[in-house]
């Protein structure tokens, strides 16, 4: 028997859906349930062929153990390792770099000293930064939101310098992006589950948090081919098993907007129940075929396009010491 474990925090309606799933399909006798700790001690495999990741992100005790856990064989989603390392500003790095339009975007150092660094910390950051050709770059409106983390939290819209210069202020050891702003004319959730699995969900994030899967965007069958590619090919690339991406819809191009949620919102009051069901049935299925696949005691994690893209090059070492003996 194999056994799939979920993760979560104050969350209820996601995850206790998901273990009703799995345990109603009674595939090749896979069971779910609420993971269950009472020690972590290193290199020690847990119970779990497959842990669904929930709270981490909010908790530096379970990252630790989930990484513990995939080190021993367990299948965690997401790839705790990867998700550890990644944050937005590299996204969109990214993006640019596998032809995925994104905003204009800067990232800047926090408006406060970081806890235990000074002014001689920063030797090599020019002072005032060249905020002109900066601002010229990015453009207003703009918005200024964290470069990690998410939930619309610290998201500021700036109209000129003047409010940059004022709000900057309020966000203190935050380092923060500049992002132009897309004034679109529809604006698309997207999930994607194991890279594969996508659900298009009209979403409107100016209105109320209540209200904000209340739209009628209707995407044409071409618009939603290109978003399902969209969202396909970023999740490859980046290695999340479960992720949203946002997309908004400028003079028909969309724009990935944010595609760094790899715990999106699945709470049944706040995404209403067709999109629910869709995640709650979906999430079961790629959790049983991962199940289906583990291997004990191997390496089960997902690892986006990029990482592998990496570990399969000629190691650097050998490069370098071939150009030395080249006399390169």
């Amino acid at each position: 028997m194999k056994k799939i474990g979920i993760l979560f925090g104050r969350e209820r309606s996601f995850p206790m859906a998901f273990i009703e799933c799995v345990n109603r399909r009674n595939t090749y006798d896979i069971t779910a349930e609420p993971v269950h700790i009472d020690k972590v001690i290193q290199g020690a495999a847990v119970e779990y062929d497959v842990i669904i990741d929930r709270i981490s992100h909010d908790v530096p005790f379970y990252r630790s153990f989930l990484k513990n856990a995939a080190v021993c064989g367990t299948a965690v989603i997401n790839n705790p390792f990867w998700e550890s390392a990644d944050e937005k500003f590299f996204n969109n790095c990214l993006a640019v770099q596998i032809g995925v339009p994104v905003p204009k975007t800067a990232i800047l150092p926090s408006y406060e000293l970081p806890a235990d660094t000074s002014a001689e910390s920063f030797a090599n950051l020019a002072y005032p930064l060249d905020w002109e050709k900066i601002f010229d770059y990015v453009g207003f409106p703009a918005y200024m939101k964290p470069f990690a983390g998410g939930g619309w939290k610290n998201v500021y819209k700036l109209h000129n310098s003047s409010d940059f210069f004022h709000l900057h202020k309020e966000t203190g050891q935050l380092v923060m992006l500049l992002q132009e702003e897309i004034v679109y004319d529809a604006y698309y959730r997207c999930y994607c589950v194991g890279g594969k699995y996508v659900h298009i969900m009209p979403y409107e994030p100016r209105n109320p948090h209540h209200l904000r899967y209340k739209c009628n965007y209707n995407p044409s069958l071409d618009l939603r081919h290109q978003m399902e590619g969209i969202v396909r090919r970023l999740n490859q690339y980046l290695g999340y098993d479960i992720n949203s991406v946002e997309l908004a819809i400028r003079d028909g191009v969309p724009y990935a907007i944010d595609f760094c949620n790899p715990v999106p919102d699945a709470d049944r009051q706040s995404i209403g129940d067709d999109n629910f069901d869709w995640i709650v049935e979906t999430a079961a299925t790629y959790a049983i075929e991962r199940a289906i696949v583990h291997e004990p005691g191997h390496d089960n994690l997902t690892w986006g396009t990029f990482t592998r893209r990496s570990v399969n090059r000629e190691p650097l070492g050998e490069m370098i010491n071939e150009k030395i003996e080249q006399g390169e």
